[in-house]
């Protein structure tokens, strides 16, 4: 039993769950647990779990009616320093004996979701749980009445219940921070939910897309995009489920795919879509795209540049409200965000997760998933099918055989025959070059051409090309460079320049990475790519003679001497892809040849290397965790001061001065400033801050790098041989 009689506790006063706001009103602990419940399970009951996520909410923090906890919140509220009291173990405990799926929720609610057998060891019943216990069934009765778990679930099926404490982890995390936010900043809170409705988009996209076909030339390639959105919007009419959208690059796809989700949502009554990709460098074009046809307030784009460390229970920490939850009609991400937070066990990561219930998810560039990992994220986007409600569109110009790894059937075709397509828009001619080229011959090579674009494998590379071709030609005009080492503002000027200067026909040389390979309206009348897998040769090849303007573009397949490239499945590709190419009918106009390709593919490698699915099986939550990972080096966002140092101070001074007044930035503010974010890893990171370049802001949840910033190369960081843009 507790010591009623423990210093500075009186049980006849209120708990509370939080530390009083600006106003000086405390928030009430009883009426935080009903109201973060109501809101799980307003969250849950869209796949069939109400009751379960709400009765999380009623329990999650029990643990705070212990007076040691009432003691540390008072003696935080008057600014003495008190030890950080858990509290989410007891609610764990309380809920162990009759629901235990929620002991994982619950217990990781502030620190994230434990491996099974570790939770076992926190759940030995604490002395202080019964009068706890007693306190809060006085204080909420509700509480006795225990929930009822889902019917539509296989009950023998592990992973079906894995992936169901997933979502009540996300339910719950969600709704514990909305409420906290009302209590801390109602005005950040009240902006919520202002966004307009997908009925509304639709009607916005549809009017910009006929706008568009009207104005468009009568070429092969306008009448090939044409009948892709048009097949598009008569596939939206069927039942919610596995879709695959196969179109050759440069068929539209990309807004096509848009069309079909918005049109599928709206027939279906689904709640959002979203479009996921593999680079970062692709979402700051689709992201823009989509908001001028949209609007400003209907696009979240989210990569993010924040970092939280949520591994410990701060129950305080009212940064971790910042973290993303999609509450947004249309999100456009990447894969890593996608799926390493649908697999991660920390809060701020799986705040968002539920929201993919429902939901329309569009995966472009879907080639790009990491072969080793394909098992486990097929598996789990079948899983958001069968048993959330969710519709899933494939999307790519070179479709991997998924339907032959964990699709329980192959998807539905939205364009059928969609080899016609491919024939018709033949628009490039395939060159292997015969040796291997130096940076020195390469970059000859460019200067002799006054339109070409040049894509290689690793950072490294491309800027010693770079390097070498302004140090030989130190008066070339027109020589550009795109890679994840410029910010997402300074790739986006670039961009903008190469494509004025293609279109009135200036010199423009281009040396990038595969940031240039997916989603990226570029045309070039000469395309040069290293030797790579047999898709990214392809998705290169699409960003020559896009429009087809001319007769045919000309792609070269060459070998860079001494060139880089990432260890594991993607060197496999390129094994791969050597092999087919020297077959004597190998055709890469043809979509047969890319299944053959990822049927060789999938036969020499692991599609489970780290044995996710067995570790999913055993609730190891943290060992799945660590084990899924799309990037596989450590890599931390840093905001470069040096690219607009003026946009930059200006932003901080305004997130400085809302923190000064007890507000948390806008999530518009978080929106801003990361386009002037770099992604670098973790030994890159280390010289810089042992050159005392890097400046820590913990109160925004981000480093600042202090140092140069080249107006061609951007960071100048020292990257591994082996580093691949993601």
């Amino acid at each position: 039993m507790v010591d009623s009689k423990t210093r500075g506790y009186n049980p006849l006063m209120p708990s509370y769950a939080h530390t009083p706001n600006a106003q000086g009103q405390w928030h009430d602990l009883v009426a935080h647990l009903r109201a973060t419940a109501a809101t799980a399970r307003a969250f849950a009951e869209r796949f069939g779990a109400g009751e379960l996520a709400y009765y999380a909410g009623l329990c999650h923090d029990l643990g705070k009616f212990h007076p040691q906890f009432q003691q540390y919140l008072q003696a935080c509220a008057m600014g003495q320093r008190a030890r950080r009291q858990p509290h989410a173990v007891f609610g764990a405990q309380y809920v162990a004996s009759h629901c235990h799926l929620l002991a994982f929720v619950i217990e990781g609610h502030h620190g994230g979701m434990r491996d099974k057998i570790d939770l076992k060891t926190r759940l030995q019943p604490d002395p202080a749980l019964e009068e706890i216990r007693r306190r809060a069934q006085a204080e909420l009765p509700e509480l006795t009445q225990q929930p009822s778990l889902p019917t539509h679930l296989p009950p023998n099926d592990p992973l079906a219940w894995e992936m169901l404490t997933r979502m009540l982890f996300s339910c719950l995390v969600d709704a514990d921070f909305l409420d906290t936010e009302w209590h801390f900043d109602p005005n950040r809170a009240a902006q919520r939910g202002q966004t307009p409705n997908l009925a509304t988009l639709w009607i916005q996209f549809e009017a910009n897309h006929n706008a568009l076909l009207q104005n468009a030339p009568d070429t092969l390639v306008n009448r090939a995009r044409r009948a892709i959105y048009e097949a598009c919007l008569d596939a939206a009419q069927q039942p919610p489920g596995l879709f695959r959208l196969t179109a050759p690059t440069g068929g539209g796809k990309t807004r096509a795919a848009l069309g079909f989700a918005l049109r599928h949502a709206l027939t279906h009554d689904l709640e959002r879509v979203i479009v996921a990709l593999p680079y970062t460098s692709i979402i700051d074009q689709t992201a823009r795209v989509y908001r001028e046809i949209l609007g400003e307030d209907a696009v979240l784009e989210h990569h993010s540049a924040l970092c939280w460390d949520d591994a410990d229970e701060d129950a305080l920490n009212r940064q971790k409200l910042l973290s993303e939850n999609w509450d947004a009609p249309i999100i456009v991400t990447t894969f890593v965000q996608l799926f390493e937070s649908l697999f991660s066990n920390k809060p701020s990561a799986c705040r968002k997760v539920h929201r993919l219930a429902r939901s329309v998810i569009v995966l472009d560039e879907a080639q790009t998933l990491p072969v080793e990992l394909l098992a486990p994220t097929t598996h789990a986007l079948q899983q958001l099918v069968d048993y959330f409600g969710a519709t899933v569109v494939v999307c790519t110009a070179t479709q991997p055989a998924l339907e032959k790894v964990s699709f329980r059937q192959p998807p539905r075709e939205i364009v059928l025959q969609p080899e016609q397509w491919f024939n018709a828009l033949r628009r490039v001619e395939y060159v292997i070059e015969s040796e291997p080229l130096s940076r020195e011959s390469l970059a000859e090579r460019v200067a002799a051409e006054p339109q070409i674009m040049v894509v290689l494998n690793a950072r490294r590379d491309a800027v010693e090309v770079v390097q070498a071709l302004c140090e030989a030609y130190p008066a070339l005009e027109g020589v550009y460079h795109l890679s994840t080492l410029l910010c997402p503002a300074h790739r986006w000027q670039a961009l903008t320049e190469i494509r004025e200067r293609l279109a009135n026909g200036l010199p423009c040389r281009l040396i990038a990475t595969q940031v240039v390979e997916a989603g990226v309206d570029l045309d070039f009348p000469i395309v040069m790519r290293a030797m790579g897998p047999l898709d990214r040769i392809v998705q290169a090849a699409g960003r020559c003679n896009r429009e087809g303007r001319r007769e045919r573009g000309r792609v070269v397949i060459f070998e860079l001497q001494d060139g880089r490239a990432p260890s594991g499945v993607y060197r496999t590709g390129i094994d791969e892809a050597r092999i087919i190419l020297k077959e004597p009918d190998a055709d890469l106009h043809h979509p047969e040849t890319y299944v053959r390709y990822f049927n060789r593919l999938f036969h020499g490698v692991s599609l489970d290397k780290n044995e996710i699915q067995a570790k999913r099986t055993g609730f190891q939550f943290e060992r799945v965790a660590y084990a899924y990972r799309l990037i596989t080096q450590d890599t931390r966002p840093i905001v470069v001061l040096r690219y607009d140092e003026p946009a930059i101070q200006r932003l901080l001074g305004e997130a400085r001065g809302r923190l000064q007044h007890g507000h948390l930035p806008s999530v518009r503010w978080y929106q801003q400033i990361q386009q002037y974010s770099v992604s670098l890893y973790q030994h890159e990171l280390t010289v810089l801050e042992q050159q005392g370049l890097l400046q820590a802001e913990p109160e925004l949840g981000l480093t600042l790098y202090t140092g140069e910033y080249d107006p061609l190369l951007g960071v100048l960081a020292q990257t591994d041989p082996v580093d691949l843009v993601v």
